[in-house]
C-alpha cells in the first residue's frame, strides 16, 4: 500500500511519541521504587530514636535521628513532586499519541 508523505510523517511522529511515553513510564517506575525505599527507611527510622549511620559516597557518617528523618522527608517530597510532574507528562503524551493514532488509522482506512 502506498502512503502519502503526510501519513508517513505522522506515523514517524507517533513512534517518537510512543517512545517518549515508554521512557516516562520507565522513569516513573524507578521513582516509585525509590519512593518505596524511602518510605521503608522512614518506617525503620520510626522504630528507634538513636542516632544512625548514613552512607555518603564510600563512607558511613553518624547522624542524628532528626537529621536523617528530615533528609528522608525532603527526599520523599522531591520524589512525589517528580512523580506528579511525570504524571502530567504521561497524560499529555498519551493524549497526543491517541489523537495521532486515530488520525493515522483514519488516513489508512480511507486509502
Amino acid at each position: 500500500m502506498d502512503m502519502d508523505k503526510e501519513t508517513e510523517n505522522k506515523i514517524k511522529e507517533l513512534q517518537v511519541l510512543e517512545h517518549s511515553l515508554q521512557s516516562i513510564l520507565m522513569q516513573k517506575q524507578a521513582f516509585q521504587m525509590e519512593l518505596g525505599e524511602t518510605e521503608n527507611a522512614m518506617e525503620e527510622l520510626g522504630k528507634t530514636k538513636e542516632d544512625v549511620y548514613k552512607i555518603v559516597g564510600n563512607i558511613m557518617i553518624k547522624k542524628s535521628h532528626e537529621e536523617i528523618l528530615k533528609d528522608l522527608k525532603d527526599k520523599k517530597d522531591l520524589i512525589l513532586l517528580r512523580l506528579k510532574s511525570m504524571a502530567g507528562q504521561e497524560k499529555s503524551l498519551a493524549d497526543d499519541s491517541e489523537k495521532l493514532r486515530k488520525e493515522v488509522l483514519s488516513k489508512i482506512k480511507s486509502h
